[in-house]
């Protein structure tokens, strides 16, 4: 389905011809568009889509990889499936009735998301093996100048959907650039290595360890689990989707949306878990234990794994495989911390805890062989390198403003930074629940803002600095009580401050319901260079994106 408009996109403002159009695919220097979005996963062609729908042709994608998929293109390790089950895992406007297990499989994702390009259109609009290299917000001319990897572009608005898992940590190591043997990263799986007769040290205990660990058991010759800090599992209980109920959800698809919004709500009652709840949180740490103790039955490996801090502090895992690959004889769980890396082995120094795995206890300054060094080691999230590369008006960096520490106004503009939208930006992650309903509630604001600067002739809308503080201020006084902020763990889901920047301290459907319309007094407005009344105030009057339904 190509976009259903016929009419181009705005007469005025950014999404306004104020500069030369070029058609897309265009390598002119002097290239104006009116939206340029930023990473083509979830964020930005669900971004592109809902444009193309409200009217909006003239934007580009880009992306730095040479496919579309963002995360589920680059994760592609062994056992890699989405956590949220599949029903929430869709656009709600382009539902998937074909979804083959309650937990879809990285592939079937990423065939999805390829799908969506082509049902709307969206590779004439896409430029592939194109990254930005920096933007630059220009207040004389009201747009941001781009440089990119093939080209410089300039845009009256940028929406910025790179996602927040998609730059790997790779951890400081002493010794590690002198390891012989292969080192990758779980989001840069290296398929053409064969591992049946590889010692294979794993460094990191997280989702994507969780999921790959047992792949790793079954077909490398030994594994070295490195863990620093045990995570909280949960049973996974995924399962085939019968063929009828598919069948049934492509014939009737109110039934699917009825589906999904069950699913949604039943994941919305599990939230005051997280929010300091006691007795809910006691439930679920009940279950976890339960899980524990079903599936390793060695108390001291079982005292290894058993975290110390409160249930949801981290992301709680699901996993119906990862503890008895763990019991296994050729896996090996070492929680002494790594000293160093040596050329063909891993130094670990005595910790503070127990070390005493299936196999026997691993010495102080104890030597572990490996062949290969697989990292499990997470993702930029507060610190993603794209803050260095936006300049705002005053000539400073996101990161420079941010100081460690990221702060957006409904996770999604930022106060100096005009006609900047960030998708899944700052306090807009979810522990309980789809991401894309977050993101679909960004789209709403972002084709508000559309709404009321073609309206109101704007050039230009930047968020007020105390609006700004405001809600931030609240954000963390509503933070303070729940398990991500009192729960006794660190992680990443705080930035480097201590402040929980990545997490959005409610239910999600509050969050829906306050990105629903913008509202011009939390703004300043700049009029377009070409309207004819420059002056331009804020008022009162809210431009709706639209209704929304729950679980959508």
């Amino acid at each position: 389905m190509t976009d259903p408009h016929s009419t181009d996109s705005t007469p005025h403002g950014p999404v306004a011809a104020q500069h030369r159009h070029v058609e897309p695919g265009s390598a002119s220097p002097e290239r104006h568009v009116s939206v340029v979005i930023v990473g083509a996963g979830f964020a930005g062609l669900g971004t592109a889509i809902r444009l193309l729908q409200e009217g909006h042709r003239d934007l580009l994608i880009l992306e730095r990889a040479d496919e579309v998929g963002g995360t589920w293109r680059d994760n592609a390790y062994p056992g890699c499936a989405c956590d949220v089950p599949s029903r929430l895992y869709s656009f709600s406007f382009a539902p998937n009735p074909t979804w083959s297990r309650r937990f879809a499989p990285q592939e079937e994702i990423e065939r999805y998301l390829k799908r969506c390009v082509d049902t709307y259109g969206l590779t004439p609009r896409l430029r592939l093996g194109c990254e930005l290299q920096r933007a630059t917000w220009d207040p004389r001319r009201l747009r941001w100048e781009l440089e990119t990897s093939t080209g410089p572009l300039s845009a009256g608005l940028v929406v910025m959907a790179q996602g927040p898992l998609s730059e790997p940590v790779v951890p400081s190591l002493p010794g590690l650039e002198g390891f012989t043997g292969e080192v990758f990263h779980s989001a840069r799986w290296r398929r053409d290595l064969d591992l049946s007769a590889k010692r294979v040290g794993v460094i990191g205990t997280g989702a994507s360890a969780v999921q790959f660990i047992p792949h790793l058991q079954r077909t490398s010759r030994h594994v070295t689990v490195f863990q620093r800090t045990p995570s909280w599992i949960a049973p996974r209980q995924d399962r085939p989707v019968p063929a009828w109920q598919r069948r049934l959800f492509q014939l009737a698809p109110p039934v699917q949306r009825m589906a999904r919004g069950w699913e949604y709500m039943v994941r919305e009652a599990t939230l005051p878990a997280l929010l300091g709840n006691r007795a809910m949180a006691a439930l679920g740490r009940r279950e976890a234990l339960a899980h524990l103790h079903r599936q390793v039955k060695d108390p001291e490996l079982r005292s290894q794994l058993t975290p110390d801090y409160a249930l949801g502090c981290k992301r709680v895992l699901l996993s119906d495989d990862y503890y008895p690959a763990l019991v296994q004889p050729n896996v090996r769980v070492v929680t002494d911390p790594i000293a160093s890396v040596g050329p063909d082995a891993v130094h670990t120094a005595p910790g503070d805890g127990p070390q005493a795995p299936p196999g026997g206890a691993a010495p102080a300054d104890a030597v572990h062989p490996v062949d290969v060094l697989i990292l499990g080691t997470g993702f930029r999230v507060t610190d993603a390198s794209y803050a260095r590369r936006i300049i705002g008006g005053d000539g400073r960096s996101l990161r420079e403003v941010w100081q460690g520490s990221p702060q957006a106004y409904l996770g999604t503009t930022v106060a100096g930074f005009p006609n900047l939208f960030l998708m899944a930006g700052p306090n807009t992650g979810v522990g309980h629940t789809s991401l894309i309903y977050m993101i679909e509630s960004q789209i709403n604001y972002l084709i508000s803002a559309l709404r009321l600067m073609r309206r109101r002739s704007l050039g230009a809308v930047d968020v007020r600095t105390k609006t700004q503080h405001a809600y931030n201020a609240e954000l963390q006084n509503r933070m303070a009580p729940t398990v991500w902020a009192a729960g006794g763990c660190s992680g990443w889901y705080q930035d480097r401050t201590g402040r929980v920047t990545t997490i959005w301290p409610a239910p999600t459907w509050g969050f829906r319901r306050r990105t629903r319309a913008i509202d011009p007094i939390d703004y300043m407005l700049t009029a377009s260079r070409d309207a004819p009344d420059r002056h331009v105030s804020g008022g009162p009057d809210r431009v709706d994106a639209g209704e929304a339904q729950p679980g959508s």
